[in-house]
């Protein structure tokens, strides 16, 4: 696949993108468990079709210590026994966050899902995590941006 666009070479997109991992770094160390914040990046990544940001998260997330088996599935989450209530919720979120142009938006019931299992500020920290990967995904789609040459680490905060 060919870039259509050698996005970080221009002068305007290294600050661009600075700008979203620090926001990403906000949420590090935080309430929301980085095995969520990874499988919101996957999930989101799936449904917007990011390879690069796809690679990037499941290789982060395997580094971290995630298992083959959970990675393997998060496509088919809802009919996977390996995830807690709680990160089916935040899965939930994502899909519904990742789809607004489908037209039902974010039901009460995909919220009040998520708010039975995190506080305001992890709600916060997931809401945030769903609308930074999304911008990372359209950025990288956009784009056309290769996937396949990332290492583990390579992108700290993101």
């Amino acid at each position: 696949m060919q870039a259509r666009l050698e996005f970080l070479k221009t002068a305007l997109a290294p600050k661009l993108v600075k700008h979203l991992v620090s926001a990403a770094k906000v949420l590090d160390g935080g309430e929301l468990p980085l095995a969520t914040r990874e499988l919101v990046n996957i999930r989101a990544s799936q449904i917007n079709g990011c390879s690069g940001c796809l690679d990037m998260h499941t290789k982060d997330a395997a580094h971290a210590g995630e298992t083959t088996t959970r990675l393997n599935l998060v496509a088919c989450w809802r009919e996977a026994t390996v995830f807690t209530e709680a990160e089916r919720a935040a899965l939930e979120l994502t899909e519904q966050g990742c789809r607004l142009a489908d037209g039902s938006g974010v039901t009460d019931e995909a919220w009040a899902a998520a708010a039975r299992h995190y506080d305001d500020e992890q709600l916060v920290a997931l809401v945030t995590q769903i609308a930074l990967i999304n911008a990372f995904n359209r950025l990288n789609v956009l784009t056309r941006q290769p996937a396949g040459d990332y290492t583990p680490g390579q992108v700290a905060g993101h």
